[in-house]
């Protein structure tokens, strides 16, 4: 019951915050000003799983929490709903989504059929023309081309493996170097963006997050990039800097 009452303590303290006697910043936040806070908190939120760290997740998990209370009491304040409704509303839809738990459908007894399941239930309710609608424009483009891939699979629209996609990942690298070549801008950042949507399907194929992947990279360069900073000027030629990049690369290789 005590935890019960943390839970309503915040909901009181986000009513404080907002009443007409309570914080000016608070008060005068609506949901698109919150929008950057979201994204914000759920990147802490990675961040701390990432790192491993318990205690950092807890206090994101705090924070992320708050967003959803806070967009809440926006809703309730405008008179649509409040946080017991979105409540009440995902625990409807957790029940009705696993009837393999909560009722007694049979055949459900793996990842897979439960993702299906999931999948079919949300075409009957959401009556969408297409798949690919539910995928929000503000998610960043390597994950939204990733959730696009897999929504088109589940219409049938997928390659056999990860060679046929790679075989794609050839042909549209080859479109870019044509577009290199005849300097159209315009075409090249068309052909670019194939590719790297292409890519996003090869690491999908591959059972790969391409988000984390390219947070990888680009942590990598990080580090390496550090280690020949110093040495770096801006007329070294290209030769000489692939030279010193690649000094990065074999003292990695050699485990020194």
């Amino acid at each position: 019951m005590a935890k019960n009452n943390e839970f309503e303590k915040l909901k009181g303290i986000m009513r404080a915050l907002r009443a007409p006697d309570g914080c000016p910043w608070d008060k005068k936040q609506t949901h698109k000003s919150l929008l950057p806070y979201v994204i914000e908190e759920a990147y802490e939120v990675i961040d701390s799983v990432n790192k491993k760290n318990d205690n950092e997740l807890k206090e994101e998990l705090g924070d992320l929490l708050l967003q959803v209370v806070f967009h809440a009491q926006i809703a309730k304040d405008r008179g649509k709903f409040d946080i017991d409704d979105v409540i009440k509303g995902i625990n409807h839809k957790l029940i009705s989504r696993h009837p393999h738990v909560f009722g007694d459908k049979k055949g459900i007894n793996t990842g897979k059929q439960v993702k299906d399941f999931w999948e079919a239930q949300k075409k009957k309710t959401k009556k969408r023309k297409s798949v690919l609608e539910g995928v929000p424009k503000g998610m960043p483009a390597l994950l939204r081309s990733r959730r696009l891939i897999s929504k088109a699979v589940t219409t049938g629209f997928k390659w056999k493996d990860a060679a046929g996609v790679f075989r794609k990942v050839e042909e549209e690298a080859r479109e870019v170097k044509k577009e290199i070549v005849s300097k159209n801008k315009k075409l090249l950042a068309e052909e670019l963006g194939d590719l790297m949507f292409v890519t996003a399907a090869l690491a999908y194929y591959s059972g790969i997050n391409p988000e984390e992947a390219l947070h990888r990279a680009n942590d990598k360069f990080i580090k390496r990039f550090g280690k020949i900073e110093g040495k770096l000027h801006k007329k070294i030629t290209e030769k000489e800097m692939l030279k010193l990049w690649n000094t990065t690369k074999k003292r990695k290789n050699n485990g020194k």
